[in-house]
């Protein structure tokens, strides 16, 4: 039975919203003249949320958090043994926002209506990736469901983990950062010139290092907006060159080459492959299959290229440990553990052990290089610092010297 949102007014003329289940529209609407309301608009649920992705800017329904709940309480309720559709209809009642509680009304609509959990989930592609309908629907298949759930959690739980930990260690350092440009720009933009002003009616020569400082100045006083706009645009026109598919191919590919941060980057895109390959090989997806929508989670462009060489590879038959051994942008951690899989029969558990170690170097990797930013930053903050003040001082010395 579908699920119909509403708008109607009750017998004091207050307006009340909400959901109601019923075959169609009219039935919708015969229900709330039955509850005594005046039902204003009746719109079902599945027609809104392809109306809400029509649009590519709209805010998703979940965030990556809310989602790794959602899903956790979901393999809470289906491992209990509870259907499906109760399960759905206890995450109704329990959502608060109300663009949650639609969206999985109208999943439920869609499961009541016949179709697999996972065809249900695809009516919402922006909120449930192809991995995610991928390993609900080998969960179905293989009528476990609730197993596959709580592992597409712990999968979800653990890459949110990863990112924040990556975004924590170089928050610090970005921030260090943006505090000493306006420092920087405000001493040599205001704090130089006014202390300069003063000896500007004097007839001797200034310090080499004030006369530099107040040319920096005059400079960004008479051109720091160009500067602004001319970055603004060029950075704005090479977010649009990234759009072009070989520009972002070439770009990635640099940044694979980079000495710390490509490291960096190769670890975590190995990382979260493997990850996704062990769970969608664990659930029981065809590892064609699995490859195709591990690679397809991939950000980086040309380690997403390297993947699909690789399932070519594999679909005429190379092994898949010789397939990701022979692309070197993933680190040789990776195929080993393949290699170890695909001897011993535990594929899936090489794979998870391989991305857990990845995951822990990347992790390691980041805080060593934000702990050896956070002093080379201050100590370049300081060494600008002391430069502005000594051309400020020097002028006084001078003149010290002057009047002795």
């Amino acid at each position: 039975m579908p699920a119909y949102k509403f708008e109607a007014l009750d017998v004091n003329g207050k307006a009340k919203s909400g959901l109601i289940d019923a075959d169609n529209a009219k039935a919708a609407r015969a229900q709330l003249r039955a509850q005594a309301l005046v039902p204003l608009e009746v719109v079902s649920v599945a027609q809104a949320a392809n109306d809400g992705r029509a649009s590519r800017f709209s805010r998703h329904v979940f965030s990556s958090t809310e989602r790794s709940v959602w899903t956790r309480q979901m393999a809470g309720l289906v491992g209990s043994g509870l259907p499906l559709e109760r399960a759905l209809t206890a995450l109704i009642d329990d959502a608060e926002d109300p663009r949650q509680r639609e969206l999985v009304a109208h999943l439920r609509s869609e499961v009541n209506a016949g179709s697999p959990f996972a065809r249900a989930l695809a009516s919402a592609p922006r909120e449930f990736d192809e991995v995610y309908r991928a390993v609900v629907a080998a969960g179905e298949q293989s009528g476990a469901l609730g197993t596959v759930l709580e592992k597409l959690a712990d999968d979800l739980e653990e890459r949110q983990s990863l990112k924040a930990k990556l975004i924590g260690a170089t928050l610090y350092p970005a921030i260090v950062s943006l505090i000493a440009v306006v420092i920087v720009v405000f001493l040599v933009t205001y704090v130089v010139p006014q202390v300069a002003s003063v000896f500007a009616g004097s007839k001797r020569a200034l310090p080499l290092l004030t006369l530099l400082m107040l040319g920096v100045s005059a400079f960004i006083r008479q051109w720091g907006w160009l500067i602004l706009l001319a970055a603004a645009i060029g950075g704005g026109m090479f977010a649009y060159s990234l759009r072009n598919e070989a520009v972002r191919l070439r770009f990635d590919a640099f940044w694979l080459r980079l000495p710390l941060i490509g490291r960096l980057a190769r670890g975590y895109n190995a990382a979260r492959f493997a990850a996704t390959l062990a769970m969608l090989a664990a659930a029981g997806v065809p590892i064609l299959k699995a490859l195709q929508a591990a690679a397809e989670t991939l950000g980086n462009r040309a380690m997403r290229a390297d993947a699909i060489a690789a399932l070519v590879q594999v679909r005429e038959g190379a092994p898949l440990a010789n397939a990701l051994a022979a692309k070197k942008r993933f680190p040789g951690l990776l195929p080993m553990f393949a290699r170890l899989g695909e001897q011993t029969g535990t594929l899936p558990q090489m794979l998870q052990r391989a991305a857990t170690q990845l995951s822990l170097e990347v992790q390691r990797r980041a805080m060593a290089l934000a702990t050896l930013l956070e002093p080379l930053l201050i100590v370049a903050m300081g060494g600008m610092v002391m430069l502005i003040v000594l051309a400020v001082l020097l002028p006084i010395i001078q003149l010290n010297t002057w009047v002795k």
